[in-house]
């Protein structure tokens, strides 16, 4: 088995409710859906015999024949439709519900009294066939086809969907080894699904996610021999990994950004007050020198809300100063905010203990204590799943870091998830009917440059309210060890799984 790393899911693996990279690093190998997306990023039909559109808002899909989930029975089209109909019901809280919010019918679906139970933009034609509609034309609905929220579910999921997620059924390169093969806080261990006839089959005999509390120890063990594949490497490492891994350390740059957000009903940090503060925390950072001393150029100072890999990425958005270092501005900006409403207490930054923040996360606090005279410091919690519930629940109640690897190459992918007024994953309460609009606008444009200058007024407006505090892009720094021939990764900083070769 190639052993790699990984973490505790924050839930049970069901495709609509998984929306943090530890538990899409397994859901992705348990399914195959509609399209796949290559280590390019290149989406390719995975299931999809065919989809076809004239007009980008009224889709035809047929699925292949006789594709088996994991329990023997055949994979049909209203596995797709049940499964995303489930995503979108209100009543059952999905974390992904958002990725269906453009097909007809969603808005009465997704209530928390629903008025309906299925989508009317869905329909079954017969086996392999269904239709969608949607409530306009999307330059992204068939690239997003690859996206976890879409992949089908078997007749047996529906019976209990919480057991289910323990022990999941699925269709894709890999299963689970047996019953019990996730262990909590351990490990998860997969193996190569014979019945997979997709375009990204395993190459290795299993896979084995080891959940580390640190990366240090995860390192010591790529190191050793002991993990063969490592893709976060931790701060005390990227000034000599290079050096220790030689031929085998890995640097690419990557659709990942990292950034601090704050929810708005902390005292201090809504409406206007909210919107100063924000942008004089943003100008109190030195993004160069943390990028420098402590990531040794593995990141780079945003420069946007996506990540400069993405297609259409302008460096150049009006309103960009206010993530450069300006010491004195943000002492303007904070004496502004103090005029309607005097700061009190201390700014603190949560982060999780292990996944390798505290280095960056204290200098970040540093930095705006030292700038703006506050006390400003960095709040542990032990694990991501901790931190992550507190954030979802909106109970935070202070500023945490938090990240988005993307899920498919595109912008709007980042700005429709983060930033969307209706979306689950919109964990800093940003609400912008204007923002929304633009979105919209974004998705339904005729052609990829008119939706990319649609994306960059939608950026100037997040930059304009300060929706949260871009950070850095990622470079992902990582590692295989000795025991590995093949360990390459992919477009979003993950390893290319299948393709790993012991």
């Amino acid at each position: 088995m190639v052993t790699v790393n990984g973490g505790e899911p924050q839930n049970p693996l069901i495709p609509t409710n998984t929306n943090e990279n530890m538990g899409g690093r397994v859901v992705d190998r348990l399914y195959a859906g509609l399209k796949f997306y290559d280590r390019n990023g290149v989406a390719h039909d995975e299931m999809a015999e065919s989809i076809t559109t004239n007009d980008r808002k009224n889709y035809k899909i047929v699925i292949k024949p006789d594709w088996k989930f994991n329990d023997g029975t055949t994979v049909k089209a209203k596995n797709f439709v049940d499964a995303w109909n489930y995503g979108a019901l209100g009543t059952n809280a999905q974390l992904q519900s958002y990725v269906f919010s453009l097909i007809v019918g969603f808005d009465e679906v997704n209530e928390k009294t629903p008025k309906a139970q299925t989508m009317s933009g869905l329909k079954v034609i017969d086996e392999r066939t269904f239709t969608v509609e949607l409530k306009q034309p999307s330059i992204d609905f068939e690239t997003e086809m690859g996206y976890a929220p879409f992949y089908p579910l078997p007749d047996a999921a529906f019976k209990d969907m919480k057991a289910f997620g323990e022990n999941p059924i699925g269709n894709g390169p890999y299963k689970f080894a047996k019953t019990g093969a996730w262990e909590h806080n351990v490990k998860i261990d997969l193996i190569p699904n014979p019945d997979y006839k997709g375009g990204r089959p395993a190459k290795n005999k299993g896979l084995r996610f080891v959940h580390y509390q640190s990366y240090d120890t995860a390192y010591a063990d790529l190191q050793a021999g002991n993990l063969d594949a490592l893709d976060i490497l931790p701060d005390s490492a990227l000034a000599t990994y290079k050096k220790d891994l030689g031929d085998r350390a890995i640097l690419k740059p990557i659709a990942y950004k990292a950034a601090v957000g704050i929810q708005t009903s902390v005292p201090h940090f809504g409406g206007e007050e909210g919107v100063l503060r924000r942008k004089a925390i943003s100008m109190a950072v030195n993004r160069e020198q943390i990028c420098e001393n402590i990531f040794r150029g593995t990141r780079k100072p945003a420069k946007d809300f996506t990540a400069a890999t993405l297609p259409g990425f302008n460096p150049n958005l009006p309103g960009v100063e206010a993530l450069s270092y300006n010491p004195a501005e943000a002492k303007k900006l904070w004496a502004q905010a103090d005029a309607i409403s005097p700061w009190s207490g201390r700014y603190e930054i949560a982060y999780n203990s292990d996944g390798g923040h505290q280095a960056w996360v204290e200098a970040v606090a540093n930095s705006v204590k030292n700038t703006l005279g506050i006390e400003a410091v960095g709040y542990p919690y032990p694990t991501f799943k901790n931190i992550r519930d507190e954030i979802n629940a909106k109970t935070i109640n202070k500023a945490f870091r938090y990240g988005w690897q993307g899920d498919y190459p595109t912008m709007l992918q980042f700005l429709t998830s983060q930033y969307y007024s209706f979306s689950e994953t919109n964990n800093v309460n940003y609400n912008s009917p204007e923002f929304d609009g633009l979105l919209n606008a974004a998705l339904a444009a005729p052609t990829l440059e008119e939706s990319y200058k649609i994306v960059a007024k939608a950026q100037a407006l997040l930059l304009k309210d300060m929706a949260d505090i871009p950070l850095f892009d990622y470079q992902a720094a990582a590692g295989r060890s000795d025991k590995v021939k093949k360990a390459e990764l992919t477009w979003n900083g993950l390893f290319d799984f299948e393709g790993i070769e012991k």
